[in-house]
């Protein structure tokens, strides 16, 4: 060992840190045999497949039964986990995929070294290292001859999904580390092992680690490399193929043969133990299924000419401060300009090809929306509001909002001015228009995917501080407007929910405190509402997807709904006096009710 670490030195400077590994009693001659058989397996073909962290391991269990430290195993997937590492990968995947001859010229990485060379200096501490190690591996890449071997898919980067297992010491050690294991026996002879191992390796691409820990591993054993054969022995395999699945360490089932549907099944029933679905997804909802998550909308659409009037007059009466625009000039963007965009979009027969809006007329009317938030005073820019309320029905204008600079983005000065309104005084005192239109183009930004993900993402907090009050609003029509915000959130925090336990990209920021502000709310809502059946409708509904499969829901929800009383208030609302002189009527309002009473309020 000294003569090692002193020819390390040598070469590579003084190790930073030296881990005993423990003592052997192989003799060299065994362990020569070992290497030489190893030599086959280990070779460039496959170094994806495995790099210098797996042949130490697979070294290191042979000689002593234990494994290196996780640290170092992990190395490549840390390093190409930091931003460097991010900039390099698509370069370093190019300098290993090695297609045959006769496949088609693989197209240039994502992040060119070029590209990934402008990239990669910012993100560690010494840029000049860093760019000249970019240009290394980018000329190894370059430099890098075809193979006559087909690529393995499964391992074209230096992350691949498949662990390779050469004895005991590594399968243990790969047991231990993963909750649910698929292990697959395997041999360079085997023609039905060669069958099922595409299927295997899609398996793992498909149903491996996810970034939130949930996933099976999955490893290799060839039985005739290394010490296989005897890690076959310890597990009874007789025969290959043959797959083993194992859960927290114990083996749970087996499949033998290449058998492709079983062999899915399997994998599908490991993962399902391992990481049970949430408890709702067992519960029969019929009502809470049957709701659209569709968006609720309001389409209606004014005189025009009569809402432009109407902010002609305010603006001829206001104070003027912006130093940008004079009142002529923000007069002659909304009758110029905008009016003709609204008019041709929404008075155009249904049947002819809608014109969208463009920059050319969002950013001076955006600019005009600006500088009127400053002169005009917040009880009249309803008019205002309610124009860009119907123009957020155009997909166009909600994709660009979500990328507009805040200082002119629409949805921004109102969001802050409603905001600030409402902190400033009671509820039914605020102005009554510019809350009603305010709420209802924020329900109609929810039109837009990419903006409602925007909103949602970066916004949700402040949503709440305008739908909270506006929920307990005296007039009717303002809660019903926060009412339908409130269910266009929830819908869409639903969605991405449901998609996520189906196995999709469902990708949704989940904040508990500000799920348990939003059902506090709504809770406090139905409870005072007693006046109108629609209200009680959108909210229940949106209660219902706050609560169904939200991951907070026994650690926090439910101890909420237990202190609010949520089922009796809910229930209330189906008796005389709760909603109306009658209670709830609708037939498909009382089911929904009723169900999220009994099935998802304790």
């Amino acid at each position: 060992m000294h003569e090692v670490l002193t020819r390390i030195s040598q070469q590579h400077g003084a190790p930073l840190q030296v881990i005993d590994m423990g003592v052997t009693a192989i003799d060299e001659e065994t362990f020569h045999e070992y290497l030489t058989e190893m030599r086959e397996h280990y070779t460039a073909d496959k170094v994806n497949d495995f790099n210098c962290n797996s042949f130490t391991n697979d070294v290191v269990g042979f000689l002593t039964g234990g494994s290196i430290p996780d640290f170092i195993k992990d190395l490549p997937t840390d390093f190409l986990s930091t931003p460097f590492g991010a900039a390099l990968r698509p370069t370093i995947d190019a300098m290993y995929r090695r297609p045959s001859p006769s496949a088609p010229t693989p197209p240039e990485p994502t992040a060119t070294p070029a590209v990934a060379a402008t990239a990669a200096p910012e993100a560690t501490p010494n840029p000049q290292l860093a760019a000249q190690l970019l240009q290394a591996v980018a000329s190894r890449a370059a430099a890098s001859t075809p193979s006559t071997a087909a690529p393995n898919t499964a391992a074209q980067s230096l992350t691949a999904p498949i662990h390779a297992i050469t004895n005991p010491a590594s399968f243990n050690t790969f047991l231990k580390n993963h909750r649910a294991a698929v292990a697959f026996f395997t041999s360079a002879t085997c023609g039905p092992c060669r069958m099922i191992e595409p299927v295997f390796e899609r398996l793992a691409e498909e149903k491996g680690i996810k970034a939130d820990g949930r996933g099976a591993g999955f490893a290799k054993i060839d039985i005739d490399v290394g010490l296989g054969n005897s890690l076959a022995s310890q597990w009874n395999v007789r025969a290959t193929p043959t797959f083993m699945f194992f859960l927290d360490g114990k083996k749970v089932d087996e499949v033998k043969g290449a058998n492709a549907n079983e062999l899915r099944t399997q994998v599908d029933l490991l993962l399902f133990q391992a990481f049970p679905p949430h408890p709702h997804t067992s519960l029969s909802l019929p009502a809470v299924q049957a709701l659209s998550l569709n968006p609720i909308l309001f389409t209606q659409v004014p005189a025009i000419d009569t809402v432009l009037s109407k902010l002609s007059s305010f603006i001829d009466s206001a104070t003027w401060t912006s130093s940008t625009h004079t009142p002529a000039q923000v007069k002659q963007t909304l009758t110029g300009t905008v009016a003709r965009y609204l008019k041709a979009r929404f008075s155009a027969p249904p049947t002819a090809k809608l014109p969208s809006a463009t920059p050319a007329i969002l950013t001076p009317w955006s600019q005009a929306t600006s500088a009127l938030s400053s002169a005009l005073p917040v009880a009249s820019l309803f008019p205002l509001v309610d124009l860009w309320r119907l123009a957020f029905l155009d997909p166009a204008v909600g994709a660009w909002a979500a990328s507009a600079p805040v200082a002119s983005n629409p949805l921004s000065i109102f969001i802050n001015k409603a905001t600030t309104t409402l902190q400033q005084s009671e509820p039914s005192s605020n102005p009554r228009n510019f809350l009603l239109t305010t709420l209802r183009l924020l329900s109609n930004a929810f039109a837009t995917p990419i903006l409602a993900e925007t909103l949602f993402t970066s916004a949700h907090t402040t949503l709440v501080a305008v739908v909270i009050p506006s929920l307990l609003h005296t007039d009717g029509s303002v809660r019903t407007a926060a009412a339908s915000l409130a269910f266009n959130v929830a819908a869409y925090l639903q969605k991405g929910r449901v998609e996520k336990v189906r196995g999709g990209a469902g990708n949704v920021q989940e904040d508990g405190e500000w799920e348990v502000e939003m059902v506090s709310a709504i809770v406090e809502a139905l409870d005072r509402e007693v006046a109108s059946e629609e209200v009680v409708h959108r909210l229940t509904a949106s209660l219902a997807c706050l609560l169904r499969i939200s991951p907070v829901y026994e650690s926090q929800l439910l101890p909420l709904l237990e202190v609010l009383e949520a089922r009796d208030v809910l229930k209330r609302k189906l008796v005389e006096g709760g909603c109306g002189e009658e209670g709830v009527t609708k037939k498909d309002v009382r089911k929904l009710v009723e169900e999220v009473a009994n099935k998802l309020c304790p």
